[in-house]
């Protein structure tokens, strides 16, 4: 097909993007239908790309890999067993989808969703379809997917499915078919979310001018769904995640903090007599409803897989007492097996009474005789593979392959485990998947495509997502779409000829406003809260350490002095080597503070997601290229105004909720013991000449210092400013009254008038040091107190963590 020549019934487009985009003959394609015309939507958005120019172009979309990249956007790409966060792929132009072709799509969706789920109820219900010779009975019984404690369990909703994704592909004759069902833990729809936010910040001239259907909407009547559902039965909703190292969590954290759901892990929470509570720091609080985005047999250790660590035993009795919604319930993994396909025609014709609007890809499971001969038949234009796999064949990198692609050997060995049974194997039609154009070093290149359409149940009954998620290779080989191998993800634009409604999360005219309850918060994001308080105090305590140091080592030139060596002996006792200019103990204390606040994505501003990433890459980046010294120093400089920018926008930003309580509880924790300790170490009697000054500058306060007291730097001026003073911010008594403070507004703070624990020891401190006079802080005063400050941190860890 000669892109070049002026299509019937098209715009004339001869500018350079479309005039060099060239098929291959007979390929389908999501621009160009198969008489050569331009698709809805497609001339308006490339006159506009050429309208702006190669150079404008580039620059739209580096900036919406810009704003991917700062808001932290990530998958996790399995490099063998280890898992490293890359950035999201996104392919920048979007995939553009006609109104009325779209509801074709969302009908066909809808129909199918209502037979997977008439499916899945009789699987783990009456069993009528096996016995009506409808399914194998063997397609169930040996299936992993099929979880036998969940026979006869009815969902409390009443409903088995709830969220689902479709995987589809177009068809040489321009008509969509299904590529795979998606009911186990569909994931993307946060992705989806992010791909038109990106998107658009690059095109938002382009996209303002067209009519675009919204997103927010889907969401929208999802979780109202969901909220109104937990509100009848009195408890939360949370999203089950496996936890950070799984490939999508920054979706799971993203849906999570878009939606208002608590991101709740299997540690979280506990089932106490059949009812599944969540661990929070005001104690045990009832969840109702589960979105799951784990596979089904790690939920519960107990009943299915023994094996799981990241599971919650008892959930399985919960769900038999009817006391949880999941969403979707456990089992409904059996419907993504691959040799159901072989038998969704004949169900839709048996339990609707019609044929699918959408078909799927031919597919002969080899367990039958017929079937099996077929596939022996044409061996070498199928594509073998897997009857019980669950990801789609160009996914699956374990033994799936045409036949005619496969050494003799293997395809006699192959053909020989078919020939004596198969059913371990199915024949699937080849998948010739139409192409979408991708922007390549300034021009338009064709490249496979798949799409991920999305549909949620809600009262109204299914409502699909007027969009998508797209999957595009990153080469013309279809194997090249999987994200793990490479592909990118588009946004799929559903264009009206028509204004389109413009919808939000933001609350209706006259909807009641509902405040969640401070106590809420988890306790395993708690933990993670104030150790990530603490961790950052301690890198900055740390830094001003070395500073301090560097600058000295530089000014005189000689590190056998004693301050220099006394400094070198205080960093040893917290492993810090201080010949090297960014030690390893300061740059493991930063990697400390960046997985704590990775655990609690969802609970973390991007703004500050950011700048804990900056700060990281920045001390990686001068650990390999900094000397001791004045190069040192400069480095710790940066550093420390990056840590500072880091607490600057979580001390501003962060509402001042249960969350921020324990962000701050760790950094006066930390702080209190940091200065306890260095403050000790610097006016004991065997401490050098400098050491009071290096004792100032440490603790911030030699401006202070100068204004409060009328002499030069001593012992006693040095501890009543950095230990005693409850004005100096940086003091150990301003760290313990905030302490007192916010320990006595937590949870159980202050019961019926009574002091909790951890109440009463930061009150027992703070007293101690109001009445104590600078002469009494002696270091070994000051060591005991640094201990009883981490005694406190332990009072409080006894009572919201354990």
């Amino acid at each position: 097909m000669d892109m070049r020549k002026e299509r019937p019934g098209s715009t004339q487009l001869t500018r350079s993007l479309i005039a060099d985009y060239v098929l291959k003959p007979g390929v389908p394609d999501e621009m160009i239908d198969s008489a050569g015309n331009i698709r809805p939507g497609w001339s308006t958005l490339m006159s506009a790309f050429d309208a702006l120019g190669p150079t404008e172009l580039a620059a739209r979309f580096e900036r919406a890999d810009q704003y991917l990249r700062d808001a932290g956007v990530f998958y996790r790409k399995y490099d063998g067993a280890e898992g490293k966060e890359r950035a999201w792929p996104l392919a920048h132009i979007p995939l553009l989808i006609d109104e009325a072709e779209w509801a074709l799509i969302s009908h066909g969706l809808v129909q199918r969703a209502e037979l997977l789920e008439t499916v899945v109820a009789d699987i783990y219900g009456d069993n009528t379809l096996v016995q009506r010779g409808l399914l194998p009975p063997e397609l169930v019984a040996r299936n992993s997917e099929f979880l036998r404690p969940m026979v006869g369990i009815k969902p409390t909703s009443g409903h088995y499915l709830h969220f689902c994704a479709f995987e589809l592909g177009r068809g040489p004759n321009g008509a969509w078919w299904v590529l795979g069902d998606r009911t186990q833990a569909p994931s993307g729809a946060g992705f989806a979310l992010e791909n038109r936010v990106a998107t658009t910040r690059a095109l938002s001239d382009i996209y303002g001018t067209m009519n675009i259907h919204r997103l927010a909407g889907f969401f929208r009547g999802f979780r109202d769904t969901l909220f109104a559902q937990a509100r009848k039965d009195g408890g939360r909703v949370g999203i089950l995640t496996p936890g950070q190292h799984n490939e999508t969590y920054f979706e799971h954290a993203y849906i999570a903090r878009y939606l208002g759901f608590m991101l709740l892990e299997g540690e979280d929470l506990i089932v106490e007599d059949g009812q599944v509570m969540v661990r929070t720091v005001a104690g045990l609080k009832p969840v109702s409803v589960l979105w799951r985005r784990m596979d089904a047999s790690f939920v519960d250790p107990l009943e299915l897989r023994y094996d799981s660590r990241i599971g919650t035993p008892g959930m399985v009795d919960a769900l038999r007492h009817g006391s949880i919604s999941m969403i979707n319930a456990l089992g409904t993994g059996i419907l993504e097996t691959r040799a159901l396909a072989a038998f969704m025609p004949r169900l839709a014709q048996s339990l609707l009474g019609k044929p699918l609007d959408l078909p799927e890809i031919a597919t002969w499971w080899c367990g039958q005789g017929s079937e099996r001969e077929h596939v022996i038949k044409n061996f070498d234009n199928l594509m073998i593979g897997p009857a019980f796999a669950t990801n789609l064949p160009f996914d699956d990198q374990r033994g799936t392959a045409l036949g005619s692609t496969i050494s003799s050997e293997q395809k006699a060995a192959l053909l020989e485990r078919i020939a004596n049974g198969g059913a371990d194997y199915v024949g699937q039609e080849p998948v010739q998947l139409s192409t979408a154009p991708v922007y390549v070093d300034g021009r338009l290149q064709p490249r496979p495509i798949t799409l991920r359409v999305f549909a949620a149940r809600t009262d109204k009954g299914w409502t699909i997502m007027p969009g998508g998620f797209a999957r595009i290779g990153s080469t013309s080989d279809t194997a090249a779409i999987a994200m793990q191998r490479g592909g990118q993800a588009a946004d799929v634009w559903v264009v009206s000829s028509k204004p389109v409604e413009r919808v939000s999360l933001l609350p209706r005219d006259g909807e009641k406003l509902v405040r969640n309850s401070p106590g809420s918060l988890p306790s395993r994001a708690a933990d993670n809260l104030i150790w990530l308080g603490r961790y950052a105090e301690r890198c900055e305590a740390t830094v001003r350490i070395l500073r301090a140091y560097n600058a000295r080592l530089a000014e005189l030139s000689k590190s056998d002095l004693p301050i220099l060596q006394h400094t070198r002996d205080y960093l040893e006792t917290i492993d810090v080597d201080a010949e090297t200019a960014l030690p390893e103990g300061l740059l493991a204390a930063i990697d400390s503070a960046v997985h704590s606040a990775s655990q609690i994505r969802d609970r973390f501003s991007p703004d500050g997601w950011l700048a804990l990433n900056d700060l990281q890459k920045s001390a990686r980046r001068f650990a390999t290229r900094v000397q001791p010294g004045d190069d040192a120093t400069r480095a710790m400089t940066v550093i420390l105004r990056k840590l500072a920018g880091f607490s600057g926008l979580v001390h501003e930003n962060m509402y001042r909720f249960a969350g921020w309580r324990f962000l701050e509880l760790g950094r006066r924790l930390e702080r209190g013991i940091q200065i306890a300790r260095i403050t000790a170490w610097l006016t004991d009697k065997d401490a050098p000449d400098g050491s009071l000054e290096m004792l100032l500058e440490i603790g911030d306060s030699v401006m202070s210092h100068r204004r409060r007291y009328s002499v030069s730097a001593g012992t006693q001026s040095s501890v009543d400013l950095l230990v005693l003073d409850p004005l100096n911010p940086r003091s150990v008594i301003f760290q313990l009254a905030e302490l007192r403070q916010q320990i006595e507004v937590l949870p159980g703070g202050i019961d019926d008038g009574q002091l909790s624990p951890a109440a009463k020891a930061a009150l027992q401190l703070h007293t101690d040091l109001m009445i104590a006079e600078p002469k009494d802080m002696t270091p070994e005063r000051l060591e005991t107190l640094a201990a009883d400050i981490g005694m406190l941190a332990a009072l409080v860890a006894a009572a919201y963590f354990v």
